[in-house]
């Protein structure tokens, strides 16, 4: 059995990364041979008890190719016991899950193995059917065309009562969020219709499932995790005219399927204009949503299109169950992304949020100072090179206990960039990134003084996704 759990080499190209498809793993499947008899234990001579323990301490990567052994090792390495072993032992593993669009408008999963730089591609969404667009003669739509199609602009021309521009619009809008080891694909248009529909993929059972619904439906929402539960708040709804902004919140416990309501967001300084004019003109709407110190921080702004103001923000806190407003330091400088949203993540309890104002061609980063209430540069530049018409150019990610930055290099591959201080350079890149990675030289302001440190960017993975666009990223631990 050595020859079994030998590992194969997972030194990989980094411009031509290995994806295993969850067709290809099927298909290998039908084509061994059917005359392999059934062993009555996973390991010949050894208790299954002991067998498991060997299997928890292999790299995840490897159970697509172990499934093939037998119907048996299929079984254990998709049950839930296998998992809780990995979970007490502590050989759990964080992979990134990235979401793109391709010409098609298709929406595709990939998912990565960091330590290897292997990407498998995720099952796409099945096919879901929405009865109030049946009624009207368009019966069918594709979860996996579920796309952020539609401009932010767009959304606030609804808002302000043009209707036309969602009337042809397919699924959009959607929201994404990952909890208890599992990714969340939540609510969006189905035409001019926000949805309520909630799908979750097992990366353990490798399906995707249908679970319980929100109670309000809802595209464009914020989604945050807390307490292992999955938080929602604000977003859009369809009303008479048009598309309103919701206050509203709930949250689903994985644990029991279930979602409850929240109480709703004050908006408090929305309720403080000076006119009624500008009342009636300027509407409030989430702009963000954080977990952080066990709470969670809403970035809000009012706006009127094409005018965004920021106007702070709110926090929830679970003990107490309400919302109190957020420090004027931290919603007011909370970097602002693209039309009005905010791109941020707390890694090693540090809250990190991304500024692309500072040039056409880069960026930089910014990190939360709580005792002064104020948002400072750490990484003074970050190498962006597209700035394109995509909703989402560029995404945040905390995994290994490190910030990664995912965006389109030079050779406009899809790139997971890992930002290591030089004098943890050594020790980091042997731990937790691949052979041979790619450096890239940059600065780390610590203050806005004079004083600076270096920082390298370690290419972890890049795969060409050829014209596709990012989506969104989630981080899952199993």
């Amino acid at each position: 059995m050595g020859s079994l759990f030998s590992m194969t080499n997972t030194k990989t190209n980094q411009s031509e990364p290995k994806e295993i498809s969850h067709n290809e793993t099927c298909k290998r499947q039908r084509m061994s041979p059917a005359t392999v008899e059934e062993s009555p234990s996973l390991i010949p001579n050894l208790p299954d008890e002991l067998s498991i323990q060997i299997i928890a301490r292999l790299p995840r990567v490897c159970y697509y190719n172990m499934r093939l052994v037998s119907r048996k090792w299929k079984t254990t390495i998709m049950s839930s016991e296998l998992y809780k072993v990995r979970k007490e032992i502590g050989t759990t593993e964080e992979w990134l899950y990235l979401l793109v669009r391709d010409m098609e408008n298709k929406l595709l999963w990939h998912a990565l193995d960091p330590r290897s730089g292997i990407w498998q591609r995720l099952p796409v969404m099945p096919s879901v059917i929405d009865g109030e667009n049946s009624r009207k003669g368009s019966s069918r739509f594709w979860m996996w065309n579920m796309v952020e199609g539609i401009r932010i602009a767009e959304i606030i021309r609804g808002l302000l009562g043009q209707k036309d521009a969602l009337d042809d619009m397919p699924f959009c809008g959607c929201s994404f969020g990952a909890v208890d080891g599992c990714l969340y694909v939540l609510g969006g248009f189905s035409k001019a219709s926000t949805m309520k529909c909630v799908w979750r993929f097992d990366p353990i059972q490798n399906v995707w499932k249908k679970v319980d619904s929100m109670s309000t439906g809802r595209a464009y929402c914020k989604t945050g995790i807390l307490n292992n539960k999955l938080y929602v708040v604000g977003g859009v709804s369809q009303g008479q005219a048009g598309l309103i902004p919701l206050r509203s919140a709930e949250v689903f416990d994985p644990f029991t399927d279930t979602w409850s309501d929240v109480p709703s967001m004050p908006f408090s300084r929305a309720g403080v204009l000076p006119t009624v004019f500008l009342a009636d003109m300027l509407r409030p709407i989430a702009t963000g949503l954080t977990s952080y110190k066990g709470r969670l921080y809403v970035p809000q702004s009012l706006y009127s299109w094409p005018f965004f103001v920021d106007v702070g923000g709110e926090i929830y806190d679970p003990e107490t169950n309400s919302w109190i407003e957020m420090p004027n330091g931290m919603g007011e400088g909370w970097p602002i992304k693209q039309a009005g949203t905010k791109l941020s993540v707390v890694v090693n309890d540090e809250l990190y949020a991304f500024d692309p104002s500072n040039s056409v061609d880069n960026g930089r980063i910014k990190v939360y100072d709580q005792g002064e209430d104020a948002w400072k540069v750490v990484i003074g530049k970050v190498p962006v090179y597209d700035f394109s018409n995509s909703e989402s150019p560029y995404l945040l990610a905390g995994f290994h206990g490190k910030l990664h930055f995912i965006a389109k290099d030079s050779k406009h591959d899809i790139a997971v960039l890992q930002a290591v201080p030089c004098s943890n350079l050594d020790s980091s890149a042997s731990a937790s990134t691949p052979p041979s990675p790619t450096f890239m030289q940059d600065e780390l302001l610590i203050d806005s003084a004079a004083e600076t440190d270096a920082v390298v960017w370690i290419e972890v993975a890049a795969k060409s996704f050829g014209q596709a666009e990012l989506i969104n990223c989630q981080v899952i631990d199993i």
